[in-house]
C-alpha cells in the first residue's frame, strides 16, 4: 500500500465492515429518529427560555422543557453509545466521532449543571436559564459537528 493509499484509507469514515455494520443495525433508525426530535424539543424549549427572559412570564414551562431536553439528550447518547459499540466496537469515543463524543459530554455536563441548579433551589431563575442558553449554544455546536460528518459519510458513500 502506497503512501496515498494509506492516507485515503486513514481518513476514511467507515471501514466497508463498519458501514456495512451502520446499515445494519436498528440503532442507525433509532438515532436518525431522536436526532430530529431533540432538535424539536431544542426549538421549543429555546422558544419558552427566550419567552421568560423576555416577559418574565413561563418560568414553570421553560423549566420543565429544559428537564425535558436533557432526558432526550441523555436518551441519545445512550443509544449513541450502543451504536457506536455495533458500528466501531467502542461504547464511546470511537476514532471516527472522538471530537463529537469529546463535546457532547460537554453539552451533557452543562444541562446536568442546569438540573443540579433547578433541584438546589439556590439560584436565581436568571443564572439558571443563561446556564440553559450555554448548554444550548454548545448543543448547537455539537449538532453541528454530527450534520458534517453525516454530510462526510454522504460524500464518501457516493466516491
Amino acid at each position: 500500500m502506497n503512501v496515498s493509499s494509506r492516507t485515503q484509507a486513514k481518513s476514511r469514515l467507515y471501514s466497508p465492515d463498519e458501514r456495512a455494520r451502520r446499515d445494519a443495525t436498528a440503532w442507525t433508525i433509532v438515532q436518525g429518529v431522536l436526532a430530529p426530535v431533540q432538535f424539536l424539543v431544542f426549538l421549543v424549549s429555546l422558544a419558552l427560555v427566550l419567552r421568560y427572559l423576555v416577559t418574565g412570564d413561563g418560568y414553570a414551562a421553560a423549566s420543565l422543557s429544559i428537564v425535558i431536553k436533557t432526558g432526550v439528550l441523555l436518551t441519545i447518547m445512550v443509544t449513541g453509545s450502543i451504536w457506536e459499540k455495533v458500528v466501531f466496537g467502542h461504547w464511546l469515543f470511537a476514532p471516527a466521532f472522538f471530537w463529537e463524543d469529546v463535546v457532547s459530554f460537554g453539552v451533557i455536563a452543562l444541562h446536568l449543571l442546569y438540573v443540579g441548579m433547578l433541584l438546589s433551589g439556590d439560584y436565581n431563575p436568571l443564572a439558571e436559564m443563561a446556564v440553559a442558553l450555554v448548554a444550548y449554544a454548545a448543543y448547537l455546536i455539537n449538532a453541528g459537528q454530527f450534520l458534517w460528518k453525516l454530510r462526510a459519510a454522504r460524500l464518501e458513500a457516493a466516491a
